[in-house]
């Protein structure tokens, strides 16, 4: 569960993380009332929503008077923000977050995160911090990066920290004093990513977080009511939180192919075929090793529901609980409620392979049955790219 920066920052306040002095507002006056009460005589003004490179896309705004605080405000809320991260559709803006501005020295980069390979938490970090980050943390050579224990780092990795980030000593071992109180709201609010970018040392020395952005793990979300309630239904795609209904892993992308598949790995791999064809699939959905018919047919029916989506891909490995023919039943069932008439391009294997083709033939389901993954996608995008459907 993604939190907005007001959030987490609220969060990590009380754990001792040092933050420069901020407010929420959602009104171009209340943005300048809580300008005034922080004081200062410069203020940052950023727009909430779940989705990095803000700064890029003019949700960033430097601000000398309270005015023009109200002003930039103005000029925020209910637009959208469109980045990298946000799709074509972009993010309404509905709140933003006025903070004191600092006098920034530098600025590095830090994260903590959860190494499953290793079964602990990590630190990784860079001297390149701020606005070009994603350049930074794409090139890996100019990463460091460190086990964190519940004490914080080892006295060497702190060594190797400083040296890594072009730090004293000292500033060296105030960046892991900080690190250590992340470290502990990481373990107790049951995070999966806490990012501090950047994370800035001001002219007077001093360590401060300036953007925060911080990932729970859903899974947890039962041990802590009180973090569930931070959730913002609004910046969760409607399509999700439906697929979430009916327990399928949904992520919605940019294409016009519907793609549904028994398994992650399975899901990935198709996405790979349909970009290789020159294809762009419009989600990524994987259904649960135990779903129901129902289930299935829910998933096929938001599909169908998305304007966008030319083509169905449907490509299931019968095994265990759920078999192919049930998967079958779904789609006729998703098929027989709504009259649709978009083709399928269906690749089956395993248990309940014939079954599941020939109910789709008796059913009159307009689908093309592909003997590969390869030619399943092929058909897909060739059917996408002709508009079919």
């Amino acid at each position: 569960m993604n939190l907005h920066e007001y959030q987490a920052k609220t969060l990590l306040r009380d754990f001792g993380i040092p933050l420069p002095p901020g407010a929420v507002a959602a009104t171009p006056d209340e943005a300048q009332a809580r300008a005034g009460e922080l004081a200062g005589n410069a203020w940052v003004l950023k727009a909430q929503v779940h989705a990095g490179e803000r700064q890029a896309a003019g949700g960033v705004r430097m601000v000398k008077t309270p005015k023009e605080v109200a002003k930039a405000a103005a000029d925020l809320l209910g637009t959208k923000i469109v980045t990298g991260q946000t799709g074509r559709d972009g993010l309404l803006v509905k709140k933003v977050y006025v903070e004191q501005a600092c006098d920034v020295e530098r600025e590095i980069y830090a994260a903590l995160l959860v190494n499953r390979a290793q079964a602990r938490i990590d630190v990784v970090a860079s001297r390149e911090g701020g606005a070009d980050v994603e350049r930074a943390l794409a090139r890996r050579e100019s990463l460091i990066d460190l086990p964190i224990g519940e004490t914080g780092l080892e006295e060497s990795d702190v060594a190797r920290l400083a040296e890594g980030l072009g730090l004293s000593a000292e500033q060296g071992t105030a960046v892991a004093g900080v690190l250590a109180k992340a470290r502990r709201a990481f373990v107790e609010t049951d995070a999966s990513l806490i990012e501090f970018n950047p994370l800035a040392i001001t002219k007077t020395g001093e360590i401060v977080a300036l953007d925060v952005k911080m990932v729970l793990d859903d899974n947890a979300l039962g041990r802590h009511p009180e973090l569930a309630e931070l959730r913002d239904e609004d910046e969760i795609d409607p399509q999700e939180r439906e697929a979430d209904r009916y327990e399928h892993n949904y992520a919605r992308l940019d294409g016009n192919i519907g793609l549904m598949t028994t398994g992650a790995g399975l899901g990935l791999a198709a996405i790979d075929l349909i970009n290789e064809e020159g294809g762009e699939p419009a989600n990524f959905m994987d259904t649960r090793p135990m779903a129901s018919r129902e289930q299935i047919a829910e998933g096929i029916l938001l599909l169908l529901r998305d304007k966008r989506v030319r083509v169905v891909l449907v490509m299931a490995i019968g095994g265990g609980i759920l078999h192919c023919d049930t998967i079958a039943e779904g789609i006729a069932a998703a098929f027989r409620q709504t009259g649709a008439k978009v083709p399928v391009v269906y690749h089956a294997a395993g248990t309940g392979k014939e079954i599941s083709e020939l109910t789709l033939r008796n059913q009159g389901i307009p689908a093309i049955f592909a003997d590969s993954m390869e030619e399943a996608a092929h058909e897909a995008v060739r059917i996408a790219g002709s508009g079919a459907g």
